[in-house]
C-alpha cells in the first residue's frame, strides 16, 4: 500500500502515514513525521466490543502489585506537586487507583473515564496536574485527547503519561505482547511524544518505566 493509496491520516499529527505491518486480525500503519504506530479506522473496536473488554480488566485500589505498577508515574510526578495541588486521573478505569493514592498522599484528585466515570463537569476545570495510566494507547484520537489534556492543566502545570513506547520494546514489533490487545491501537515512541512536546511549547521529561511528564509553560 502506498502513501496515496492510504486514505487514513495520522491521529496525533494528521501526516500521511505509510504501511507498517499486518498480523492476523489487524493493519498497522506508521507515521514518517511522528513516529506513531496506530491501527486504522476500519479495524478499530466498535464501543459495546471495547467496553466489554474493559469489564474484564480486574484493577483492585487494595491489589499492592497494581499499586506498585502505578507507582512508577505516580513516584515522579508527586515529586513535583506543590502541597494542595488538585488533579485528574484520565482514564480511571473501573477501579480508580491512582487518584486514591494521590489523595492518600494529600492532594485532591478527581477522576474521568469515558465508560465508568463520564462526568463532563470535571471537564470543564483546571487543574495543577493530570494523569494518564496506560490509557492512551486505547485512544483512536490522541491528537485531540492530548489537546484537551493541555487545557486542563493550569501553566505551570504538569501531565503525566504512562504507556509503552514502540521503540522501547525487548523485541520487534511483530512480536510484541503490547500490540496483541485488541483495545490497544496506537503506539508511541520518543520521537512522538518530543512531537508534542514541541507543538505546544512543553518541557518533557522521559523517566524510566515508560513513563513521560509533560510541564505545561509557565506564561501562557
Amino acid at each position: 500500500m502506498t502513501k496515496q493509496e492510504n486514505q487514513s491520516i495520522c491521529p496525533l499529527c494528521a501526516h500521511m502515514p505509510e504501511c507498517f505491518c499486518k498480523d492476523r486480525t489487524r493493519e498497522y500503519l506508521r507515521c514518517p513525521s511522528c513516529d506513531l504506530v496506530f491501527v486504522p479506522e476500519k479495524d478499530l473496536l466498535a464501543p459495546g466490543a471495547e467496553k466489554a473488554r474493559y469489564d474484564l480488566h480486574q484493577n483492585d485500589p487494595n491489589d499492592s502489585g497494581y499499586r506498585d505498577f502505578l507507582n512508577r508515574l505516580f513516584q515522579p510526578l508527586e515529586n513535583k506537586l506543590e502541597p494542595g495541588a488538585r488533579g485528574l486521573d484520565f482514564g480511571c478505569g473501573p477501579g480508580p487507583t491512582l487518584s486514591l493514592m494521590f489523595k492518600e498522599a494529600g492532594y485532591d484528585c478527581d477522576v474521568y473515564d469515558l465508560y465508568y466515570a463520564n462526568d463532563p463537569a470535571v471537564l470543564k476545570r483546571q487543574y495543577d496536574f493530570l494523569t494518564c495510566s496506560e490509557t492512551m494507547e486505547h485512544m483512536f484520537r490522541p491528537g485531540e485527547e492530548f489537546e484537551r489534556f493541555v487545557s486542563l492543566v493550569k501553566p505551570g502545570g504538569w501531565i503525566g503519561i504512562m504507556t509503552q513506547l514502540h521503540d522501547e520494546a525487548p523485541v520487534p514489533f511483530e512480536r510484541w505482547h503490547y500490540k496483541d490487545d485488541d483495545t490497544h491501537v496506537c503506539f508511541f515512541s520518543k520521537k512522538s511524544f518530543q512531537t508534542l512536546e514541541k507543538t505546544y511549547g512543553l518541557r518533557a521529561e522521559f523517566h524510566s518505566d515508560s513513563v513521560i511528564l509533560f510541564q505545561a509553560n509557565r506564561f501562557l
